[in-house]
């Protein structure tokens, strides 16, 4: 079973964002940098 992360975490992320607007920027730091780090590590497994 392949899960894509990306979509998933943006729909948890945006849901949170939702409930809990405060913390927006907290949560769209941590959606940037987890979704920097897979591109980083997809990238690095592919070359």
């Amino acid at each position: 079973m392949n899960i894509a992360i990306e979509p998933l975490l943006a729909l948890v992320v945006g849901i949170l964002i939702l409930i809990v607007p405060r913390f927006l920027n907290y949560f769209v730091a941590v959606y940037l940098i987890v979704v920097g780090v897979l591109g980083l590590m997809h990238h690095v497994t592919l070359t």
